[in-house]
């Protein structure tokens, strides 16, 4: 659309002193609100009009702060496009030292995240803000080329007096968004930004292409995620033979289903809701899993639990090769467990039991799982008792003796929370835990791993700096009261950032108490 009646049509390619003319003159005529019929791309005009509705204002020197550099290194860590920051690297980086400009690297708030470039760029770069840390949507800084690639979701240039704020009319960028291969929403974007007369028409290609092969990097890693995820609980899957069932990721992508074919691409998981139906009409069971869900199609005749009596339940499938347990035991204090795709009641002891065999994979006798559940107290007898109990629930072929332990494909969240901190993934672990292991629980191996898991996952958070997981860790029920993470977030925010209010709210009330 264009600005203010101004007739649009082509200025030609970058670096045409015409073109950079014309610009100026277009520049004056809409931003000092002069008549004239310069020209302007649709795609400037849009984002100055967006620009404009932000309050930004054209003589605006340099863009807001909203990390320092050593929190924008803790937040690139944390970031997704970190794990392709060699690729990016190798693509880009001696291009840019050649040609004298600097490639940047933003999440999808534009926030600068990552900077390297020649230094004789580096110097001027600094003077008008294009340094880590800085935030660039269009929201913030005005029509430029990482706010605006983030803003209409495709690759852009911005040339000279394209930019709406004065201060960067000397530069040229080229940006293109990277998105995310398992939701598609756009997760950063990369930019090369040089003296308006050195940008070659070349490079927005280059862009692309990088973010691109970006992209691609990142759904290959997914499609490996997805593999291992698939391989440790095909299990509950097979187990429903004769009904129709999927493995489905936390997002609600199915990574597996039988029958082949009869399954979306995607369902819509709701967080806590058991059921759900498709858009056909299919209705659907909802199991969770430690690590995503399981769906197993609603029939007339459902299968129920193990140890049901009711006469309407429809025999068991034969088992599969190998039994698939899972154990959601962190949260609210109700533990969950399904087997072979089948939900499995399960009160507080017994889930200690499974919880302590399967942190020791390797098994235990019953003088070292008595000690485990009740420490000095334990007696081996009453040990034996809740053994036979717990097998009688879950199978003598699942609960093996001599020693005891599952004879099963185990996964747990607690596992998965231990997994992600070992691998430095610390939004992954805040994930994955939904709260306390077993909070109702005494036995002294609860309390220990409980522990651990819960400081192990705080000194993350704390330690990384990042405003992102410090905000999600403070709504997170172990974070909620946790003081030195509140006045961390207070301290880390910008003054404009909502946040950072509820923050300080949150700091007076727990000094309070």
């Amino acid at each position: 659309m264009p600005v203010d009646g101004v007739v649009e049509r082509d200025t030609g390619p970058a670096g045409d002193p015409g073109r950079a003319r014309l610009l100026d003159e277009l520049y004056a005529a809409v931003v000092d609100d002069r008549s004239g019929g310069t020209p302007l791309r649709s795609l400037v005009s849009e984002s100055w009009l967006r620009s404009l509705a932000a309050d930004i204002d054209p003589e605006r020197r340099t863009p807001p702060i909203t990390y320092d550099r050593r929190e924008s290194r803790a937040r690139l860590s944390a970031h997704p496009l970190h794990t392709v920051m060699p690729l990016l690297r190798s693509n880009l980086v001696s291009i840019a030292d050649e040609a004298m400009h600097v490639v940047l690297v933003t999440d999808a708030d534009g926030v600068v995240l990552w900077r390297e470039g020649a230094s004789a760029v580096l110097r001027p770069a600094d003077r008008v803000g294009l340094v880590e840390g800085s935030r660039w949507s269009e929201d913030a800084m005005g029509t430029n080329a990482m706010g605006t690639t983030l803003a209409v979701g495709r690759p852009v240039q911005i040339h000279s007096t394209e930019h709406l704020v004065r201060t960067i009319h000397a530069w040229t960028c080229v940006a293109a968004p990277v998105h995310d291969p398992d939701t598609g929403r756009i997760i950063g974007a990369i930019d090369i930004t040089g003296p308006r007369r050195t940008i070659h028409p070349a490079m927005l290609a280059l862009v692309t292409t990088t973010a691109q092969l970006a992209e691609n990097q990142l759904r290959a890693q997914l499609a490996i995620a997805d593999e291992r995820m698939r391989l440790r609980n095909m299990p509950h899957l097979q187990s429903l033979r004769g009904t129709a069932g999927a493995l489905v990721t936390p997002s609600g992508r199915v990574v597996a289903g039988e029958p082949y074919g009869w399954w979306p691409e995607r369902v819509p998981i709701v967080d806590g809701a058991d059921r759900l139906a498709l858009a056909d009409g299919r209705r659907l069971l909802v199991e969770p899993l430690a690590e995503g869900y399981l769906l197993r199609e609603i029939s007339r005749r459902s299968v129920l639990p193990r140890g049901s009596s009711r006469a309407t339940a429809v025999p068991e499938a034969p088992a599969p090769e190998r039994h698939a347990l899972a154990l959601r035991f962190m949260g609210d204090g109700t533990p969950r467990a399904v087997l072979d795709g089948t939900p499995i009641p399960m009160t507080l002891r017994p889930a200690e039991m499974l919880a302590t065999l399967a942190l020791h994979p390797e098994g235990l006798t019953a003088e070292r799982l008595a000690y485990l559940l009740y420490g000095d107290d334990g007696n081996q007898t009453t040990v034996r008792g809740e053994i036979h109990r717990l097998r009688a629930s879950i199978g003598a072929d699942v609960l093996k003796t001599r020693p005891y332990r599952l004879d099963a494909t185990v996964e747990t969240d607690f596992g998965a929370v231990r997994r992600a901190l070992e691998s430095g993934r610390v939004a992954d672990a805040i994930r994955a835990c939904a709260g306390p292991l077993l909070p109702r629980s005494d036995a002294p191996e609860i309390r220990a791993v409980r522990d651990e898991l819960e400081a192990a996952l705080r000194r993350a958070v704390l330690d990384s700096d990042d405003v992102d997981l410090l905000h999600t860790f403070g709504a997170h029920p172990l974070g909620r009261d946790d003081l030195e993470v509140h006045e961390r977030l207070a301290d880390l925010l910008p003054a404009g950032d909502p946040r950072r209010s509820v923050a300080e709210s949150r700091v007076a009330r727990l000094l309070a108490e």
